[in-house]
């Protein structure tokens, strides 16, 4: 089957393929956003441009032990004793004798083609003192690490665990990973090559609309089928009780993280409000703090959910706002739908009904913000923006009566002293920019300079998911803009 997209992946892994030494990848990244599906492809023993032996052996969620080496032996006996008649492996006691077994097997059937072993869902097969990582320390710098025909890749959905346990690791694994691959979600043009590859066209508004609700996941977009609309693919996905996606919120928090009650808790409180929540709020309403709600926090942003940011105003502290498209539309559309009127007579139109309604006009201005940030480097190449300058969305909190607080969705601090101050609006139909909105843009302009003292030009962007109408206020105002097409481009 054909990889869509990831265009740069696939250089670092040809580039890893064709090395003349052994190789160590981790590779990590949201679940279901297609980690399994490109290693197992680019690699595929059909692919005449890839002649290796191709290992692999996926861990088993909430698997036992000995569940997960049955799994490995298995792997083994397939891969490498196929056809091998009476070969049938004793069962392992622990991941030394797997390990040995499959060091055994490669040195039997390998010869001097390359070996890829592939250890899938790696955080699933390290069960509490399973000894895994210490036996996988053993047999990479014992034997494996000197083989120049062993690519080794390891990956895992649960992002923070990997880092922690592998890329920062502090044992004899330290330092030992040549190549670190997150893979993060589609972009908008890979997205729209995806639908295209299963026969699905769309226009661009279309593909945004799919974007706000699904994000980039491969894994959700591939339940769409053509010849129905975006409104009526997402109708049949998430809200038929059937639908692939109905329940995929709980399945994913439940798979990602072991106290995941408490996660879920965490991403619902922060999705209530669109400009962020303040560390301080999460401690005040859940009523702890300290290094454990750290943790937490720091695996959600890690997985792709949220983001951290800091306002401006000089006190301590961090704010923080979810990200993930699949999550912010579950958290307001899909939890909400048992309690409402239409839910119970509706099965089949109700997201053709609630899409028109004026909640996901404004909705979707919310969820927009949240695509902006997947495509700052669009953003950037579209507003001709220099390597170096930092980004990040702005706030000012008033800190006496009277004062006047200020938001701008991003900024641009650029290191040829410029500003680029950009409003992000999200319409259907060009953006008009009036004398009301000109004003407002003025005021905003006036608190971040007041406040951040800056001594360099500012430039007024707008990033708008259609155009911007020419007229008086915006000619000459409005210095640059990005629209939906720069979103699409390469």
């Amino acid at each position: 089957m054909e990889i869509i997209g990831r265009l740069i992946e696939q250089q670092q892994l040809e580039k890893i393929f064709q090395s003349k030494e052994a190789e160590f990848v981790a590779v990590y990244g949201r679940r279901r956003v297609g980690k399994t599906y490109l290693i197992r492809e680019f690699f595929n023993n059909n692919n005449k441009k890839k002649k290796c032996l191709f290992f692999r052996s996926s861990g088993i969620h909430k698997g036992s032990l000995k569940k997960q080496l049955e799994k490995f032996k298995q792997e083994i006996e397939v891969t490498f004793y196929r056809g091998r008649k009476g070969t049938q492996l004793s069962a392992f006691s622990n991941w030394h004798d797997a390990f040995e077994a499959l060091k055994d097997a490669i040195e039997l059937v390998a010869g001097n083609q390359r070996v890829v072993l592939f250890l899938d869902e790696i955080p699933w097969m390290a069960t509490p003192k399973s000894g895994l990582l210490e036996a996988l320390d053993y047999y990479w710098n014992r034997y494996w690490s000197a083989d120049k025909r062993i690519k080794l890749i390891i990956c895992g959905s649960a992002a923070s665990w990997m880092i922690e346990s592998i890329l920062n690791n502090k044992g004899g694994l330290h330092n030992r990973i040549t190549l670190r691959l997150l893979l993060e979600p589609f972009t908008l043009a890979e997205v729209k090559a995806y639908l295209e590859y299963k026969n699905v066209s769309y226009n661009n508004q279309q593909i945004l609309m799919a974007y706000m609700c699904l994000g980039g996941i491969p894994f959700y977009l591939k339940f769409f089928e053509k010849g129905l609309s975006v409104i009526q693919n997402i109708n049949h996905i998430c809200f038929n009780k059937k639908g692939a996606l109905f329940d995929e919120f709980h399945l994913l928090f439940s798979s990602l993280f072991k106290n995941h009650e408490i996660h879920e808790a965490l991403i619902r409180f922060i999705a209530k409000k669109r400009e962020g929540v303040s560390r301080r709020e999460i401690e005040s309403h859940f009523h702890y703090k300290g290094g454990r709600l750290t943790s937490r926090l720091k695996e959600l942003e890690e997985a792709g959910f949220i983001i951290q940011f800091a306002p401006w105003k000089k006190e301590r502290g961090v704010y923080y706002k979810v990200v993930d498209e699949y999550t912010l539309f579950y958290l307001t559309w899909i939890a909400g739908r048992s309690t409402h009127s239409l839910a119970k007579n509706m099965d089949d139109h109700y997201w053709e009904v609630m899409s028109a309604k004026p909640a996901w006009k404004a909705w979707s201005g919310f969820a927009f913000e949240a695509i902006c940030f997947k495509h700052l480097n669009q953003i950037k190449k579209a507003l001709c923006i220099p390597d170096g300058s930092d980004v990040f969305p702005w706030r000012y909190l008033p800190g006496q009566d009277g004062e006047m607080g200020a938001q701008i969705d991003l900024v641009f601090d650029r290191p040829d002293d410029m500003v680029n101050l950009c409003e992000i609006k999200h319409t259907v139909s060009d953006f008009v920019v009036d004398k009301k909105y000109a004003a407002h843009m003025r005021n905003r302009e006036k608190i971040y300079l007041s406040v951040t003292k800056t001594k360099k030009q500012i430039m007024r962007s707008m990033i708008l998911s259609a155009s911007l109408k020419k007229n008086i206020y915006s000619a000459g105002f409005i210095a640059s803009v990005v629209t939906l097409h720069d979103f699409f481009s390469k």
